[in-house]
């Protein structure tokens, strides 16, 4: 969420910003509301120091000697409570006006920050580096994943769709060890790049959506159970930032740097008739995910870390990638800046997204209240909010049966998961 104070100090400014985005953000009525709820706390605030001072005065003319049925004291009494009334009056429309600023300040996105480059969409992000090309396969005959996978009796897609739905699938044999495999060897890798690993609940409440921003913007992409305030959960950001909602953190806990693994579930609403087949866009995928909380002076450097965190996945299972530095029209909602990581597909001839490493500013920090104290200093700060795939499991099963790909459609398995299948070839 943003400040108000910032956008009342500097509205200008932050339309400029808003505006990189591309998408027609208007905060005129977020102004006028802030205005009106200042001149309703302002009118408050002269009466309730009009209802103090009848209070006092009356008090004080009783004890002088004045008659407390007087017409005096009765004048005073009749005006404090015309102003009381007032007051009473005042309370729900205040109430009100809060409620309408606060529904219209989730509705806006972060602001870029001044570092991330300036673009309208997606073809003007820019390739950072690329790393791996070495690995990429010589062979001209790639069969896509899905393929291979089907061949290899380790992918069932018709039997899971008749299971569940379109966009569901189902991992047999080989499959589900090689998923397993990832999940163990990304956890421990993570774990020993000083991440603290978490099993959170894989169900969570509407207040967790809305402070890591999926709600109110993306409701319709998640899965919602009718019967209670719960939803799958699109990612392990949203529960391992929550762990510390409304709580004030010493400046000594920080950073707090948490990895887990959960399944994910998004509708992909808006996004029917891409990529349809395989293990690229589904509606259930298994990820891994790094989330870090920190000082806002550590924020861009922790970025930074966190990146090379989920690119060393990659360089370990020695998959080429690139990383892409997202432009402003490109940006994620909550994020100020973001990198993606695509990893090479050969059937395809190009790069896919397998990860993405935004840096949240104190955006989720204030939607979820989440501050830190420093000793010795007055007050309270918030925090900074990082996160990352490390990585999209499924994308990087996809990405391993085409680039260890052989020629009598079998498997190589990259050598560091040899330990986790205890085979070299599926």
């Amino acid at each position: 969420m943003l400040d108000i104070k910032l956008i009342r100090d500097n509205a200008q400014a932050v339309r400029d910003k808003l505006d990189l985005r591309g998408e027609g953000y208007d905060i005129t009525a977020i102004v006028e509301l802030d205005r009106q709820q200042r001149d309703l706390e302002t009118q408050r605030s002269q009466l309730q120091a009009r209802s103090n001072e009848i209070g006092k005065s009356i008090g004080q003319k009783i004890k002088g000697g004045s008659d407390p049925k007087g017409k005096e004291i009765q004048a005073l009494k009749a005006e404090g409570n015309q102003v009381k009334a007032q007051l009473s009056d005042l309370e729900p429309q205040e109430k009100e006006l809060k409620t309408q600023l606060e529904a219209l300040l989730l509705t806006l996105p972060n602001l870029p920050s001044d570092s991330t480059p300036t673009g309208k969409n997606e073809t003007e992000n820019v390739e950072v580096r690329h790393w791996g090309d070495e690995y990429k396969p010589q062979r001209e005959e790639i069969l896509p994943h899905w393929d291979i996978a089907e061949k290899m009796g380790i992918l069932a897609i018709d039997r899971a769709v008749k299971v569940a739905q379109s966009r569901f699938v189902a991992l047999v044999g080989a499959g589900a060890a090689l998923e397993r495999a990832l999940i163990s060897f990304m956890l421990d890798r993570q774990i020993q790049a000083g991440y603290t690993e978490v099993i959170p609940p894989f169900l969570i409440n509407s207040a967790s959506l809305q402070a890591t921003g999926q709600l109110p913007k993306f409701a319709e992409e998640s899965f919602k159970c009718d019967s209670d305030d719960l939803w799958l959960t699109p990612t392990a950001e949203v529960p391992l930032t929550n762990l510390y909602r409304d709580e004030i953190l010493t400046a000594d806990e920080l950073p707090i740097y948490q990895c887990a693994y959960t399944p994910c579930f998004r509708r992909e609403a808006g996004s029917y008739g891409k990529d349809t087949r395989g293990l690229i866009r589904l509606h259930q995928f298994n990820k891994v995910e790094l989330v870090k909380i920190v000082k806002p002076e550590t924020s861009e450097e922790e970025h930074q870390s966190l990146v090379r965190d989920a690119e060393a996945i990659l360089q370990a299972l020695k998959l080429p990638y690139r990383v892409i530095e997202l432009c402003t029209g490109d940006l994620g909602f909550g994020a100020n800046k973001c990198y993606d990581l695509e990893v090479w597909l050969p059937s395809a001839g190009t790069y896919r997204e397998i990860s993405s490493c935004s840096n949240f500013g104190d955006f989720q920090a204030r939607r979820g209240n989440i501050r830190f104290k420093e000793k010795g200093k007055k007050g309270t700060q918030y925090a900074h909010t990082l996160n990352g795939s490390g990585l999209a499991i499924g994308r990087t099963m996809a990405a391993i049966l085409e680039n260890y790909q052989l020629p009598d459609n079998t498997i190589r398995v990259p050598e560091v998961l040899q330990p986790y299948l205890k085979r070299e070839v599926l």
